[in-house]
């Protein structure tokens, strides 16, 4: 069995264990969960499946261990003892009788196939499998913690925002969402175009650029910054902080 089918097949075998944890659990908001360890699995998969234990290969498939596992456990921690996420429950309603079939392609399915997408540039990588790191490794590495600094220091500051009764009803609007409306979005993207860099070490893997462009695209157009942008709308004060303050990239805020 090829490489990349090896992947698909075991990629497709943890979304279907997960969907039948969603219907257990009657809440599909665990595919959240499922989103961060599920790269953590697929990095770690290509890297033994090769035989070849490079020292980059080691470097990214850590690095993906680290933010995937951070940000599964993050999600975890936020939604326990919560009931399901309000997208969940709005498609829940939406779906009807057709619910438990557009759950299992949609959602887990679907994520799959964009997870996998996502990740190619480390799959290339380890493919590889590179005997030594190279100035774009360093570079790449760089972006990588940009990134992940801003992702990890944003929601950090958000749940430490949200667990003080005082700020109840109001707007997270320091930190480093002084400068930026999604600190946490930014960073993810962020990360994905440092492991990308990382890539263009090696044979083709320039062409993974696609995994990079659909998870900007996918944070700045359908799943990540929309919904959230038209949930924040409700609140009396985003309409100010939203003209001041960046929607992405970091900036300062506008007097």
């Amino acid at each position: 069995m090829s490489y990349f089918l090896t992947l698909g097949s075991i990629l497709f075998v943890y979304m279907n264990l997960w969907f039948i944890l969603s219907l257990l659990k009657k809440r599909n908001d665990v595919a959240d969960v499922a989103w961060g360890s599920g790269f953590v699995v697929l990095a770690w998969a290509s890297f033994f499946i090769t035989g070849k234990y490079g020292p980059q290969s080691i470097l990214v498939s850590t690095l993906v261990t680290v933010w995937g596992l951070r940000l599964s456990w993050h999600i975890y921690t936020r939604n326990k003892g919560k009931t399901e996420d309000y997208r969940y429950k709005k498609w829940r309603e939406e779906w009807d009788k057709w619910f438990y079939l557009r759950s299992y392609f949609q959602v887990y399915i679907l994520q799959g196939s964009l997870l996998f997408v996502i990740i190619l540039p480390v799959l290339l990588i380890n493919k590889t499998a590179v005997e030594s790191l190279s100035p774009l490794t360093y570079s790449g590495l760089a972006i990588w913690i940009i990134g992940f600094l801003f992702e990890s220091v944003g929601d950090w500051q958000l749940a430490k925002f949200l667990k003080n009764s005082a700020n109840k009803g109001k707007l997270m609007i320091s930190g480093l969402w002084k400068y930026t409306r999604h600190p946490n979005y930014f960073g993810e993207v962020t990360q994905w175009w440092g492991l990308w860099v990382v890539s263009l070490s090696v044979p083709y893997g320039w062409l993974a650029i696609i995994g990079p462009l659909t998870i900007t695209f996918l944070i700045l157009n359908i799943s990540g910054i929309p919904m959230l942008e038209k949930k924040m709308e409700k609140h009396p004060n985003f309409a100010e902080y939203k003209r001041k303050t960046s929607l992405f990239i970091p900036w300062p805020s506008k007097i």
